[in-house]
C-alpha cells in the first residue's frame, strides 16, 4: 500500500512552503487567520526572527503563536507554566497554536493517605 502524501487544505507541502505568509493565511480557519491578520506581537515577531535564522534552540513562552510552514521540522521548546517541552513542528500542526502541543496540566496519581489523615482512609489496606 503506496504511502498517502499530505495535504493540506488541497495544497502539497513543497507548495506550502514556497506560499507567500498572505496566501498561506487564506487557507487557515477563521480564527487563526484573524488573529495572524492583527499582525504579530513583539514576542511572536522575535520568534519568527529566530526562526528564518535557522537557530537550533529556541525557547518561547508565545503559546498562541500559529505554525507556520517556515516552522517545518524545528523543535521548538515551548513553555508550559513550568518547564520548556520540546516540541517537533510537523506538517499535521500546521495552522495550530505552539500551546496545543505543551500541556499545561499532568494527571494526578495518589498514593497511600499519609500523616493526618482522616480515620476512615486510614483504615484500608496498605499494599
Amino acid at each position: 500500500m503506496a504511502k498517502k502524501e499530505f495535504t493540506f487544505y488541497g495544497k502539497k507541502l513543497e507548495e506550502l512552503k514556497k506560499m507567500s505568509s498572505k496566501e498561506f493565511i487564506e487557507l487557515i480557519p477563521a480564527r487563526e487567520r484573524r488573529s495572524l491578520k492583527r499582525g504579530f506581537t513583539g514576542q511572536q515577531e522575535s520568534l519568527m526572527k529566530r526562526v528564518k535564522k535557522g537557530e537550533k534552540n529556541i525557547k518561547t513562552h508565545c503559546r498562541e503563536m500559529v505554525i507556520l510552514p517556515e516552522m517545518l521540522d524545528l523543535t521548538i521548546m515551548v513553555y508550559n507554566g513550568k518547564q520548556f517541552v520540546p516540541v517537533r513542528i510537523q506538517p499535521e500542526m500546521l495552522g495550530h497554536r505552539l500551546g496545543e502541543f505543551a500541556l499545561t496540566r499532568s494527571d494526578v496519581s495518589h498514593s497511600a493517605p499519609g500523616i493526618g489523615a482522616t480515620r476512615s482512609s486510614a483504615n484500608l489496606s496498605v499494599k
